[in-house]
């Protein structure tokens, strides 16, 4: 006659349970990516893979709740999250084109006998390039964000330069362009979708904070540059692609001036803002104030002081004395409903 077999120890029973529980079935169906990430995690016992899940984990779920990519484990993650979206190539290349258009003025041509033509061409030229110019004042934002700690933005549009792929496309797109269309001036929406929480130090906050200025300042440098070596010193031009360069250089020099104000929703607040109870209820309601600025600045009388402060500086700093009004015949370019 069998005997029956000895019932467990308690020293057995927890000894055996890491093994019964590696074999209970999965009882929620098929399981996400990032389930079997954890199970993956999990089987490899030792604090510190399960501190790399924790960590991960976060992660996915800041990106979740912000309506971003899904969350990728460290093995999902390749070089490709930082490659350039097709959409800013697409951006580009129309960009050349409706610039080549814009150099030859085709539309004179299709006009034929009509005297009175209103361009669309060359605003066209300049809507492209600021969004361009918008994603890359994002994307240096999101790349010393990444650098300082914010892991949440690989593979976002703000790191491939999609700016119709941003987790806020209002204030990260729309907005700049309303800004610029209604108050012909440079200003760029506020980072919301930087965590600053997850940026340790507050000097790393600033550089986060500071990058968007500065790649502003480059691209007003770019542009500037290209129109400075066309048209030479002592020379003057009506050509509408230059006149739409020299404009975009006012928006994106504009852009980093405005943004030097420490006001929540501008980049300088954030870094100069001390981490205080205070400071994080102003980013809830920054773009209150981000639109408040804009108000104040697009006043008949404070925005034409701007732009004639502007027009002054590319006076001191152009070497072409003519590069102020190549840059007011871009801002007529692209405000032809107002004309």
């Amino acid at each position: 006659m069998p005997t029956p077999d000895k019932p467990d120890s308690p020293e057995d029973l927890w000894e055996r349970m890491p093994d019964d529980a590696a074999n209970v079935p999965d009882l929620a169906g098929e399981g996400s990516a990032g389930e079997e990430a954890e199970g993956t995690v999990s089987a490899g016992s030792g604090a510190g893979a399960t501190s790399e899940r924790g960590a991960d984990e976060g992660t996915g779920a800041t990106e979740a709740a912000e309506g971003s990519a899904p969350a990728k484990g460290r093995a999902g993650e390749t070089w490709t999250d930082f490659l350039p979206s097709p959409v800013l190539l697409f951006l580009l290349g129309s960009a050349g084109f409706a610039g080549w258009l814009s150099w030859t003025a085709v539309e004179m041509d299709w006009a034929s006998d009509d005297t009175d033509v209103t361009p669309l061409i060359p605003p066209l030229l300049v809507l492209l390039g600021w969004l361009v110019s918008t994603a890359v004042h994002e994307f240096a934002h999101a790349l010393a964000a990444y650098l300082a700690g914010d892991r949440s933005l690989r593979g976002s549009g703000y790191l491939r330069l999609n700016p119709f792929a941003y987790r806020e496309t209002f204030t990260g797109t729309v907005l700049p362009v309303l800004y610029l269309g209604v108050g012909s001036f440079g200003m760029n929406g506020p980072a919301g979708y930087v965590d600053w929480d997850r940026i340790p130090t507050r000097g790393r906050r600033a550089a986060v904070a500071l990058a968007g200025p500065a790649a502003s300042l480059l691209l007003a440098a770019a542009f500037g540059g290209a129109v400075s070596i066309m048209v030479p010193p002592g020379n003057d031009t009506t050509n509408w692609a230059l006149a739409a360069l020299a404009f975009l250089c006012m928006a994106n020099l504009t852009s980093a001036l405005v943004n030097l104000l420490p006001v929540p929703g501008l980049d300088m607040f954030e870094a100069l803002a001390p981490d205080r109870p205070w400071v994080r209820k102003a980013r809830v309601n920054q773009l209150f104030f981000s639109v408040g600025v804009f108000a104040v600045l697009a006043l008949p009388g404070i925005n034409t002081w701007l732009q004639e402060t502007v027009f002054a500086l590319f006076g001191l700093i152009m070497p072409n004395p003519t590069f102020p009004g190549t840059a007011f015949l871009g801002q007529l370019l692209w405000q032809f409903w107002a004309s």
